[in-house]
């Protein structure tokens, strides 16, 4: 059962009683008698704080705790700040504090430009990571592409360096009429004309890695309506996700990643070679497609350990055949198999 999604009233200057939204935010806490510590943590700050911006409790039941907070803002980088990485994970209060939930109030991230497609897509990560020239770069690619894969994407790891230029590639890559998702992640002072730039030169889509970079950078790039899909690679967010006394559970991390503007957002897979856990991988792509009033659904990209030989078993295991990409990394280099034996029997 999901959290429910309530307004409450609240008091105007002038004071009269009007409708506001809230954002809803359960947490597994230890222990549950500091509820109250947490929600002035991640609001207020003092038990005589104003009240219209005060964080409550609603509801403690064991150890889980639901908190309501005044949407007061819809900044990235304060959210974070507050309920998703605030100081509770420095406070002493806590033997464990860890957000597994969130409602949002409707709208208020502006979500993936586009719907995720009704089939499975096939994706690719260009092998080595690091240096090859532009042209080997656009040869792999080429190969990827006619080996199936509807997406070809920069590694992580590979940016703007001097034996393979940001530009020089994607005009490569483009000229060999590869779909391909470019990695803008760089200094931040220059990541919108960055961005800008691989479009214009012919990327496909644009990657950033968004937990590297920071989540309000993801909105940024979102808000700049470059006309292309954005990838985000998740590399970072295991430091949230995968401890289970203090942080973030995954499909959490997911779904901020899609309010954000994330087209593509990486879920982990069933190959065993990454943290999530099966049932982590199921809830991840949830979070990717449940219904979110006025925000498209976005790709669930299972990817690690992901090759030709396991790519069917791993769409099985996820039971879905629509909004989701397999994406190759090294094991693709191996060998491929034809798109319609990952359809699902």
């Amino acid at each position: 059962m999901r959290l429910r999604r309530p307004d409450i009233p609240s008091a105007s200057c002038n004071g009269a009683a009007q409708t506001r939204d809230v954002i809803r935010a359960a947490y597994e806490l230890d222990p549950p008698a500091a509820a109250d510590t947490l929600a002035l943590i991640e609001s207020v700050g003092r038990a005589d704080g104003p009240e219209h911006v005060r964080g409550r409790v609603v509801e403690v039941l064991g150890n889980r705790a639901v908190l309501e907070f005044p949407a007061a803002t819809s900044d990235v980088a304060l959210l974070v700040s507050s309920l998703f990485a605030g100081e509770w994970a420095d406070s002493a209060a806590f033997s464990s504090c860890r957000l597994v939930e969130v409602e949002w109030p409707d709208a208020f991230l502006p979500g993936p430009a586009f719907e995720a497609p009704n089939r499975v897509l096939v994706g690719a990560i260009v092998k080595p990571s690091l240096g090859l020239t532009p042209a080997e770069v656009a040869e792999t690619a080429a190969q990827l592409a006619a080996g199936g894969a509807d997406l070809v994407k920069d590694d992580e790891l590979l940016g703007d360096p001097e034996w393979c230029p940001l530009e020089e590639r994607v005009a490569a890559v483009a000229a060999a009429g590869v779909n391909y998702a470019a990695n803008v992640t760089g200094p931040v002072d220059t990541l919108l004309a960055r961005a800008e730039r691989v479009v214009e030169l012919g990327a496909g889509a644009i990657m950033i890695n968004a937990f590297a970079q920071g989540l309000d950078a993801l909105r940024a790039l979102r808000a700049a309506d470059l006309g292309v899909p954005i990838f985000a690679h998740r590399v970072g967010a295991a430091l949230w996700g995968r401890q289970p006394a203090f942080g973030v559970a995954p499909q959490v991390i997911a779904e901020l990643t899609r309010l954000c503007g994330a087209d593509y957002v990486q879920v982990g897979s069933f190959s065993g070679t990454v943290y999530d856990t099966p049932d982590d991988v199921r809830a991840q792509i949830a979070a990717c497609h449940r219904d979110l009033a006025g925000t498209h659904t976005a790709v669930a990209v299972i990817g690690g350990g992901v090759a030709p030989d396991n790519a069917a078993e791993q769409l099985r295991a996820a039971g879905v055949s629509r909004g989701v990409m397999v994406l190759f990394g090294s094991a693709a280099y191996e060998g491929s198999r034809p798109k319609k034996e990952l359809e699902i029997a």
